[in-house]
């Protein structure tokens, strides 16, 4: 287990990658949607206009989630095959990058034909802004902002946590960003109710944005981009964003395409004004295609951090925390904590692990003299 289980997690997310690469989502009975209505049906049962009532919305519905893919975990750690597969299934689920690029590709075709009403139609695919006034500057300006933020959200993310955190980190990220798109908006509704959902979506984002907009400006040169204007906009702009993330990689973006985004976005109902990033022209259908490009190259580049991580700083972490945890229990115990002792799963009065496991601990605590 402590050998088998970091490679069927990293062969697990790679099978997966290449399943999301090959197929795209799945266009039937997506697991997603179903949480969706899941969730949907719990915010209707559970929702107060209040951050309590919201919090535990996202508790039970994040928890949920977890819970199943710990439950899984659990259950297939003496089987590496069947661990790597679930991981593999569990990854194609949650990525959308294949369906990120094939959006962006399919609207940049259609404002090249001068269909406008056709792209106004289809950016609900990619975004929640209101076309119906939009031209095809602003058209081509959300699908660059939505392929840049959804690069993060929909694959370095997914990808990150299931590296660091198997099952349980795959679709607990993915229930977390699936929430913050139902209620963590900002509307009457959910003002209050849906900023648990929100910060917490912030929160998982944090490094996997930043990461993000790294590998935008290492992978630049596959559509034509400048790493050196990249970098540059990305230090420049990148905090400029009203959100903590989503400016991360939207800035490297801008800076890899030579564009400049943000301006007023026009919601249904509200609008909102953002400050621009990066030089040079609006974006046009031409650039559409140099996106999608440069998010493949991301999602790639990411898979590779994400597979690597098991078998190296995860496998790492793992023995340092095995052998701290070792010397606590040695020094609770006033003896060294032996393997013989971790198999019995007591000591005179100290905290350890039950069975044979390295360093898991079963929560049973010696009622000897010691405490």
């Amino acid at each position: 287990m402590r050998q088998t289980a970091p490679v069927a997690n990293a062969v697990g997310l790679v099978a997966g990658y290449a399943l999301d690469r090959l197929l795209g989502d799945p266009r039937r009975w997506h697991p997603v949607a179903g949480f969706g209505q899941v969730a949907g049906a719990l915010e209707r049962r559970l929702h107060r206009p209040d951050r309590t009532a919201g919090a535990v919305f996202t508790a039970l519905a994040v928890g949920g989630p977890v819970a199943l893919g710990a439950v899984a975990a659990v259950a297939t750690r003496h089987r590496p095959v069947s661990r790597a597969v679930l991981v593999a299934v569990g990854t194609w689920t949650v990525l959308g990058g294949r369906t990120l690029r094939r959006e962006a590709a399919i609207m940049g075709r259609t404002l090249r034909d001068g269909d406008l009403p056709a792209a106004r139609e289809r950016l609900g695919n990619l975004c929640g802004r209101d076309p119906s006034t939009l031209d095809e500057s602003e058209l081509a300006r959300a699908t660059v902002e939505s392929v840049a933020e959804n690069t993060s959200d929909a694959v370095v993310a997914p990808l990150l946590w299931g590296a660091v955190a198997g099952l349980p980190g795959l679709l607990g990220y993915r229930a977390a960003n699936t929430l913050d798109a139902m209620v963590g908006h900002r509307s009457e509704r959910y003002a209050r109710f849906g900023t648990p959902a929100a910060r917490l979506d912030d929160l998982l984002n944090l490094v996997p944005s930043r990461l993000t907009g790294l590998l935008t400006i290492a992978v630049a040169p596959v559509a034509n981009g400048d790493r050196d204007r990249a970098w540059r906009v990305w230090r420049r702009d990148r905090n400029d964003h009203p959100s903590p993330n989503a400016g991360q990689c939207e800035a490297a973006m801008a800076g890899a395409l030579g564009v400049r985004l943000g301006g007023r976005n026009m919601y249904f109902g509200r609008s909102e004004v953002r400050p621009f990033l990066g030089d040079g022209p609006r974006p046009e259908a031409r650039h559409l295609k140099r996106a999608a490009r440069i998010s493949g190259a991301v999602g790639l580049a990411a898979l590779g951090v994400a597979a690597a991580y098991p078998v190296t700083v995860g496998r790492l972490t793992d023995a340092v925390a095995r052998r701290s945890l070792r010397a606590v229990t040695g020094r609770r115990t006033g003896r060294p904590a032996t393997r013989e002792a971790f198999r019995r799963g007591w000591s005179a009065g100290g905290l350890l692990p039950v069975g044979p496991e390295h360093g898991r601990v079963g929560g049973v605590v010696g009622r000897g003299s010691g405490r």
